[in-house]
């Protein structure tokens, strides 16, 4: 359970590599970026963010694009240098390029997929429609589980969070092509009219692969009958964030005695765990309410949404007409995307994923070196020390739990900008049969590489994220902050900017990641990563009072036209943001003592120039459609209201605008929520 931070990240002070001379000389605080048409006090993210949106409207390749959303891309096209020079010339002594270079080859060339129509996925198609009985069901799904592809549920490996020393066999809901149970259950003309689009998706997808028509509206009425009652029975997205609810350690046999969904002891034999003696089944309910759900679809039924299943994952590898399908329900329908990105980014982003750390090494030894590592420890270790400073003086919480805090915070392991390890690749085939048989022989070894892990000993040296990812984590079964060398650089932390932008945005977001530890996933975890109770009856009932003010305050957000956000889906994110601004403030403050107060800047006060590094990280234009889906699936809130919402708590940022009753960014201080 990785507490990925998918739309922040951290970054440090990044003057480093091969930066080029316009990315260094990036202004702290760009004034283009602005709306001053706009007052602070009446809408913060329009007045800081205005002028950026307004100057970089949304292109039709995307459904959302901020100023994070740029060092993705600019990132990416570091990465194109990289990757179309290993494969304009491989070298021939590096086996590691040559896999790179062919994978990538292979994803730009559509004239040979085009050729090959369905035929790399036929073999496999015809294995699934050859079953014929109960065990031959069960490993089809183990053998789709290995590749990655996971109908009905998934499997992996992770930490056994109340042992989180060891390694144990994991087990979670899965199954739902659309994501999400509420777009099968919610009852609106927005969901009808994407349920009607996934149905055409479906049954074009069956078409394409050679289905006849009479066979294709079977098979898709199937695929739609059978997530329907996964959708039921499903946990929704808010419990999924209970840890104790979905921690569920059992015999294998206790499992089977449950459930009899697949042959157990055949379908884990099949994933090569043979002698299994136990797993984690995080939703435990669902496995036997599934079964009962679907006692009266039948195995030609159950084929056909294996088949979809297939099919849906290999569609974007496949020739054109499968990937426009693809990109026609989940880029277009789902996400208002009016078309598809460039060829060479889809291929580039599928070498990445599958040769990720190789890519990365060579990503780190041109744009970041090692010395680096030493200045974003020195940053880390200031925001611990006011992150310790603001636990201290918590009026909430007591002595005995602040002593355990303390020692969690102490605790952390911090990695910045790449492993000390590099993975090995020599095991990954790779090979000019097919584009899709390069993915499916990737995701099999990922998925083997994570396999082979069971019953092991975490390896707390591992980096659950590439070098080259514009992103940062938290992990609560390692206590781990990680902050990949991709995303340390402007934005997040600029070599020309004054302290105060700096901490305002890298500040901000390495507390985020510090805060996860705390938040109301986060604390239930102890220093050593074990999922238990360390919290003083008193303060976590306190801890809890807190919480949900907070949840409460982002319910009552209108995101479009009647649709809410969720306040206690994105909780966890909201207690980061917030705790993440105090922190990174406090850790801003220290560094001033025994200085004077630096002098404004453009205009704006150290205070302000805080709030406006803040707020750039987090412009950005969307389209209605992923408002809706990002609603429904994305844990963090969207960006504008990670700037007025998260804000609006804070005292200091009234203080720095001159923010009063009466303003739409005023909130009673009564009604102001404090939690770390």
């Amino acid at each position: 359970m990785i507490s990925v931070l998918t739309l922040a990240g951290a970054a440090v002070f990044a003057g480093c590599g091969n930066r080029s001379e316009k990315a260094n000389a990036r202004p702290a605080i760009d004034l283009a970026n602005l709306d001053t048409t706009v007052r602070p006090g009446e809408d913060f993210y329009a007045y800081a963010c205005g002028g950026w949106m307004k100057n970089n409207p949304l292109k039709p390749e995307y459904s959302r694009f901020g100023t994070f959303d740029q060092l993705r891309e600019d990132n990416l096209n570091q990465l194109r240098e990289l990757v179309e020079g290993i494969a304009a010339a491989p070298a021939e002594n590096d086996p590691v390029a040559q896999k790179i270079a062919l994978f990538y080859r292979m994803g730009m060339d559509s004239v040979k997929r085009n050729a090959e129509g369905p035929a790399p996925v036929k073999e496999e198609l015809a294995a699934i429609e050859a079953i014929s009985d109960e065990a031959g069901f069960s490993r089809a799904v183990a053998d789709l589980h290995h590749e990655g592809i996971f109908p009905f549920f998934a499997v992996g490996v992770d930490a056994d969070e109340k042992n989180s020393s060891m390694n144990i066999v994991l087990m979670q809901q899965s199954g739902l092509g659309m994501g999400d149970r509420d777009y099968y259950l919610q009852d609106d003309p927005d969901m009808q009219k994407v349920r009607d689009t996934y149905k055409a998706y479906i049954g074009r997808l069956f078409t394409l692969a050679g289905y006849a028509p009479e066979k294709a509206t079977e098979a898709t009425d199937a695929v739609l009958k059978i997530e329907k009652e996964i959708a039921e029975v499903s946990y929704p997205r808010e419990l999924l964030r209970d840890s104790y609810r979905n921690y569920n350690k059992m015999p294998v046999a206790d499992l089977a005695k449950s459930s009899g969904l697949v042959d157990w002891n055949l379908y884990f034999r099949t994933l090569g765990l043979s002698g299994l003696s136990e797993v984690n089944v995080r939703q435990k309910d669902f496995y036997p309410a599934l079964d009962e759900a679907l006692k009266d679809v039948t195995l030609d039924q159950r084929k056909a949404y294996l088949a979809f299943n297939l099919l849906d994952a290999a569609a974007p590898y496949l020739s054109d007409d499968f990937a426009d399908a693809s990109f026609e329900f989940y880029g277009r329908a789902m996400s208002g995307r009016q078309e598809q990105q460039p060829r060479w980014k889809r291929a580039l982003r599928t070498t990445d994923g599958a040769l990720s750390e190789a890519v990365g090494k060579m990503y780190v030894e041109k744009y970041f070196p090692a010395s680096s590592k030493e200045k974003m420890l020195q940053l880390v270790g200031n925001l611990q020390t006011a992150l310790g400073q603001r636990i201290d003086s918590l009026e909430w919480m007591g002595d005995t739990t602040k002593a355990k805090a303390r020692e969690k915070l102490a605790s952390f392991t911090v990695k910045i900008g790449y492993p000390d390890k590099w993975r090995d690749y020599s095991g990954l085939e790779v090979k000019d049969d097919s584009y899709w048989a390069n993915v499916r022989r990737s995701n099999i070894f990922d998925m083997d590489y994570q396999l082979a892990d069971a019953g092991k000993p975490v390896d707390r040296s591992r980096w659950y994220m590439s070098p080259q990812t514009v992103n940062a984590y938290y992990n609560p079964t390692t206590n781990e902050i990680c902050f990949p060398a991709a995303i340390l650089q402007p934005p997040f932390f600029n070599p020309e900017a004054d302290d105060a932008v700096n901490y305002g945005a890298i500040g901000v977001v390495i507390g985020h990641e510090m805060t996860h530890g705390f938040d109301d996933q986060g604390r239930n975890y102890d220093r050593n990563g074990n999922l238990t109770d360390w919290w003083t009856p008193e303060d976590a009932a306190r801890f809890r009072e807190r919480a949900e003010k907070l949840a409460a305050q982002y319910d009552a957000i209108v995101v479009l036209d009647t649709v809410h956000a969720n306040g206690h889906y994105t909780l966890g994110e909201n207690i980061a943001d917030h705790g993440g601004l105090l922190v990174a403030h406090a850790a801003y403050r220290n560094s001033l003592k025994g200085k004077e107060t630096p002098a404004p800047i453009d205009g704006f006060t150290d205070e302000q120039r805080f709030y406006l590094g803040y707020a750039t990280l987090w412009g950005q234009n969307i389209r209605d459609e992923e408002i809706l889906r990002l609603t429904k699936i994305d844990p963090h809130s969207l960006g504008k209201w990670r700037v007025n919402a998260a804000l609006r708590n804070l005292d200091d940022f009234y203080s720095a605008f001159g923010i009063r009753e009466g303003d739409p960014m005023y909130m009673a201080p009564a009604d102001r929520v404090m939690i770390w």
